[in-house]
């Protein structure tokens, strides 16, 4: 059987409609069918304590969904009730991400390997008596964070602390403890994480559910390769963080039984999810925050987009090429410029320090469409203007174009 090749246009059209871009603009507001159906087609919104314009897991549904109450996506990850049941849950899906609640069975390989935490492991080896002590205060606390946790243990007796008890390392077991599956995120206040025992979070039904880990790692492939529409064996192992070891089988019994369709993109070797239209039209504008799932594989976006991409927040101020918190702009399927963006809040502005053109762009025409764009999420962030630097080859074509 021949081998269907691709053109980089092509696959670019396949990745952002698969992402849900080609969505036609909503009537009305968004709603929690509409949330769930979007985590479906994503799969994950990556968690990020970084604040500087909104956080980074409501920005993929605004990309996608236009402005929304930020109130749903809380509801739906931090809240449960008989009538509205908690739909998301965290784990490391991809990084610390917010998945569907009914995922959690899938990453129960990924918890056993976690079962002394993702980093600092020997703290949590060499203290399994805070470990248990740690379980057992938020059983008694019910949601409570790490410094609530402290101190409840810094007011036990001596005689229950023991030789183990050190102030700085509970933080690092009760985040290892959350890495295994035995305590999740009951809520957040402020972002702070409110700790409680997985089996007071999770559905009883969820908890009792057993995936064979192959089963899982297939689960978790296909659903990457959905999400992405088509990809590289490599960007698809990006996704959830899965090694290729655990991939390459799980590629070769999904193409077996017909669920991908190996094809080449520009002569590279690709899969593309069986039934995924190929549109023939570039389609989907949005704004898109550094952690968007669009752009997770920065060489994925090289290769589709021929944009480069990195993320500069660790970068000392005077080395940064474009800026601290830079979102790409996905103007009619292409990314075609990019904004630092800022919410000052205090002046209720959505400020751009700086403004970038790619090469070959029509700079009047990114401008309008940028412009509307960064309104509709002033307006989003409760922001009354738009202030734009200096700094950047677009910065003054988008001057002109704010109101």
């Amino acid at each position: 059987m021949s081998v269907v090749n691709l053109t980089t246009a092509q696959a670019r059209r396949v990745a952002v409609a698969a992402q849900g871009f080609h969505a036609r603009p909503r009537s009305g507001p968004v709603t929690r069918s509409d949330l769930g159906r979007l985590i479906s087609r994503i799969q994950v919104l990556q968690l990020d304590s970084v604040s500087v314009t909104v956080r980074a897991h409501y920005a993929p549904v605004f990309s996608r969904l236009g402005a929304y109450d930020r109130d749903l996506l809380d509801r739906a990850a931090w809240s449960h009730s008989a009538r509205a049941p908690r739909l998301l849950v965290e784990y490391w899906a991809h990084e610390a991400a917010l998945m569907s609640v009914q995922d959690w069975p899938l990453l129960r390989w990924r918890m056993r390997e976690y079962t002394h935490g993702r980093w600092g492991t020997e703290i949590v080896k060499r203290n399994p008596r805070l470990a248990e002590d740690i379980l057992a205060a938020v059983a008694e606390l019910g949601p409570s964070t790490a410094g609530q946790i402290e101190a409840h243990l810094e007011s036990a007796p001596r005689a229950r602390k023991g030789p183990w008890w050190d102030r700085s390392e509970t933080k690092w077991v009760a985040e290892a403890l959350w890495s295994s599956g035995a305590l999740t995120t009951a809520h957040r206040v402020g972002f702070a994480r409110h700790y409680d025992l997985a089996d007071n979070v999770l559905p009883a039904d969820v908890l009792a559910r057993h995936v064979d880990d192959d089963e899982a790692v297939r689960e978790l492939t296909l659903r990457a390769a959905t999400a992405l529409g088509v990809a590289t064996a490599a960007d698809i192992r990006d996704y959830f963080r899965l090694s290729a070891a655990q991939v390459k089988p799980a590629l070769a019994q999904l193409t077996a039984a017909g669920e991908l369709e190996p094809v080449t993109v520009g002569g590279v070797p690709a899969y593309l999810r069986s039934g995924q239209p190929i549109p023939r039209s570039d389609r989907g504008t949005a704004l898109l925050c550094p952690f968007d799932p669009l752009i997770f594989f920065r060489p994925r976006v090289e290769r589709l987009f021929g944009f480069r991409y990195r993320i500069e927040i660790y970068t000392p101020a005077a080395k940064r090429e474009y800026g601290y918190y830079v979102w790409p702009f996905l103007l009619d399927g292409e990314l075609v410029a990019r904004v630092d963006l800022k919410a000052d809040r205090a002046a209720g502005l959505l400020t751009v320090p700086g403004a970038f053109l790619e090469d070959g762009r029509d700079p009047v025409r990114v401008a309008a469409a940028l412009a509307a764009e960064l309104a509709t999420m002033a307006d989003w962030l409760g922001l009354p203007g738009i202030s734009v630097g200096d700094r950047g080859d677009l910065a003054a074509p988008l001057r002109r174009a704010c109101p």
